[in-house]
């Protein structure tokens, strides 16, 4: 399986990180009811954008199968679940729902 893993300033605003374009290394887990997102990230001036605008983020990953459709996971982040570590140049997100939905099972309707 192939993994991208994105994080954009709301739906369709602009992205902070795309793995697709530029790889970074990045952990995820589920705890309980949330996501645990770990990203790192190690030059401040690419950080201090994104944390200007980290109660509207969205975090995704399109996961990608071989001989399957592509599955999106949409997660939403909450007030106060973007916390930044410089001594570590670590992001932490944490993400309490989320959408999973594979756009090829979803089609137009005129």
């Amino acid at each position: 399986m192939k993994e991208v893993f994105l994080i954009k300033h709301a739906v369709g605003g602009r992205a902070f990180v795309d793995t697709g374009k530029h790889p970074i290394p990045y952990t995820w887990e589920q705890v309980g009811d949330q996501w645990i997102f770990t990203v790192q990230i190690e030059k401040k001036e690419d950080i201090a954008e994104l944390l200007k605008w980290k109660e509207e983020l969205n975090v995704f990953l399109f996961q990608e199968f071989e001989n399957e459709p592509t599955k999106k996971l949409w997660f939403y982040v909450g007030d106060d679940s973007v916390h930044y570590s410089e001594e570590k140049g670590e992001l932490t997100i944490v993400a309490k729902s989320q959408i999973v939905y594979i756009p090829d099972q979803f089609s137009a309707q005129l």
